[in-house]
């Protein structure tokens, strides 16, 4: 490692949580309806949808809402892909897709995963990215705030009947959030050399005066949504390593910046929703710590190299395999890292070529539950759910009823909770040791050993986890993986946020109590630290034998001169 690196990293994290703390107050005036500069506008989609804002819903109408709007847009998108050919803005006459690779696309993009089992420049047409994915790429992004906004309002009052209304969430952060963002993002993205055009390809003649076609389309809106709203889907395969979509190094930092701040943000709207400040410092403390010992260890881990190639005078200068050489070992795995951290699933690098324990950081902070600070919306209320584990593991080491913020936390909420968190672990883990037990996912498979299993467990998490990145040696799209995956999408999306917001109505309606002597305190560097070990133990451990047989089985035989 050098000092530059590190220094990149912390001017990274300096400049991600320096905008958290403004943007979560802005953040917080969107879900309490005080940000009013399109009002006009606003009132004109209610009006055309036949929406009351004023009407509030419980928790059940809510969910109903969102599952609802997630089933539709499901539909549509499945509709675009399979009839692309037909539909406009497709010059190249891309056919298309096939009713798996349809469905695998159509639950990805739709759960915020925007995992791609297809090549972009091949098999999808500027019609299909703009009018399919793209809006996908705000709509699941807008979802999975809203869900946190609701859960935010379960700790506000006593008493509380409804969570707001989603269809109501779902316009305003839209609006005032993601569609501003993104267009300013875009504009810098444009200026610093990325396409903006509704030409699908350009003709360039080689050097043997031949002629080739390069593909281009409206990169610069895609790519900022992608980042912003945590989605991930590349508009070319190469993903943000590809010039075009991430032309700089100054580019590259906008795009990891983008990528995390509305995370880190949340939390700080949390602390001005509930009127304590410190509440959603203490849970973004825990997460930027988790974030930062993840990017220093994969950097590490790059910067150290491969003792096999070192040994043979290949490498000097730590793993370039898999890297962008215009970005660097640091900028790559601290883009990595904070990829897998949120349910981003962008990349600048590519895991495969990754050494082992360099390729078990994203794999593992994915693991955790991606709350690090996880996909906008879903980190949040994720680790919102590991919050009230912890206090109910420190009420049961103090002997007294564990409390969160004034809401008695019982059994109702800790089963719930629980049921989050081991029926994903159970998905993974079932879905991957039964994609290796059958032929087509053993030949889906580039490589053999620990390193193969490192790729489907990998692919696995990634699809359950709602995060989209891959291994890059597993070849996804079979019916195997292309229905399965995609119904770990939808699974990993839906099974976790409905039980959530259950127990964001259930402490909704219970009364507020007031701080007592014998509250346990849930901010301050205890708390955090706590907070840390229960995501770790409880979020991370469960996975720990299946890690061991892959990357860290791998890293060993890598140094007893065996490779995969």
């Amino acid at each position: 490692m050098t000092i530059d690196g590190l220094l990149y990293i912390a001017l990274l994290f300096a400049l991600v949580l320096g905008a958290a703390f403004p943007l979560g107050s802005y953040m917080a005036a969107i879900f309490e309806g005080r940000v009013a500069w399109l009002r006009p506008l606003e009132m004109g989609f209610y009006r055309l949808a036949g929406i009351n804002e004023a009407r509030q819903m419980g928790w059940q109408s809510y969910a109903i809402a969102l599952l609802l709007l997630s089933v539709i847009h499901f539909g549509l998108l499945y509709a675009i892909l399979r009839l692309q050919y037909y539909l406009p803005f497709n010059p190249l006459h891309i056919a298309g897709m096939s009713p798996r690779l349809a469905f695998n696309t159509a639950a990805s993009f739709s759960t915020n995963t925007n995992w791609q089992a297809y090549v972009p420049e091949q098999q999808i047409s500027n019609g299909a990215q703009m009018l399919g994915l793209c809006v996908h790429m705000f709509l699941s992004a807008a979802a999975g705030i809203a869900a946190a906004a609701a859960v935010m309002r379960a700790f506000t009052g006593g008493g509380l009947k409804t969570l707001g209304n989603f269809y109501t969430d779902l316009t305003r952060i839209t609006l005032y959030l993601l569609i501003p963002g993104a267009l300013i993002a875009a504009t810098l993205l444009v200026l610093a050399g990325a396409p903006q055009t509704f030409a699908q390809a350009v003709q360039l003649h080689t050097l043997q005066s031949g002629a080739q076609p390069l593909a281009i389309g409206p990169v610069a809106f895609q790519e900022a949504i992608k980042e912003l709203g945590t989605n991930g889907g590349g508009f070319f395969n190469a993903n943000s390593a590809h010039p075009f979509e991430n032309p700089s190094a100054w580019t590259n930092l906008l795009e990891n910046w983008l990528l995390l701040v509305i995370g880190f943000a949340l939390p700080i709207a949390f602390g001005h929703m509930v009127k304590d400040k410190l509440q959603g410092r203490t849970l973004m403390a825990a997460m930027a710590i988790i974030l930062a010992l993840g990017c220093v260890g994969a950097y590490a881990a790059e910067a150290a190299g491969n003792p096999q190639q070192i040994a043979a005078g290949v490498q000097a200068n730590g793993n370039w395999e898999g890297k962008e050489m215009r970005f660097g070992i640091a900028a790559s795995t601290t883009f990595n890292v904070s990829a897998t951290g949120t349910s981003t699933g962008a990349v600048d690098s590519f895991t495969d070529s990754y050494t082992p324990l360099g390729g078990e950081v994203p794999l593992f902070l994915m693991q955790l539950g991606e709350v690090t600070p996880g996909g906008v919306g879903s980190g949040f209320y994720t680790v919102i759910v590991f919050a009230l584990l912890s206090v109910f593991v420190a009420g049961l080491m103090v002997g007294r009823t564990p409390e969160y913020l004034g809401k008695k936390v019982q059994a109702k909420e800790i089963k719930l909770a629980m049921l989050g968190v081991l029926i994903l672990t159970f998905f993974i883990l079932a879905g991957a040791g039964f994609s290796l037990v059958t032929p087509s996912g053993v030949a889906s498979l580039a490589n053999g050993g620990p390193h193969g299993l490192s790729e489907m467990l990998y692919g696995w998490t990634s699809a359950t986890e709602n995060n989209g990145s891959a291994f890059a040696g597993l070849s996804a799209d079979t019916p195997l993986l292309d229905y399965g995956l995609g119904a770990a999408m939808l699974f990993g999306r839906f099974a976790f946020m409905v039980p959530v917001l259950a127990i964001a109505g259930s402490l909704a309606a219970k009364p507020k109590l007031a701080e007592s002597a014998g509250t346990f305190p849930t901010t301050g560097p205890l708390f955090t630290f706590l907070l840390i070990g229960v995501i770790i133990i409880l979020g991370g451990l469960q996975f720990m034998p299946a890690d061991t047989l892959g990357p860290i089985a791998e890293h060993f035989l890598l140094y007893a001169g065996k490779s995969f």
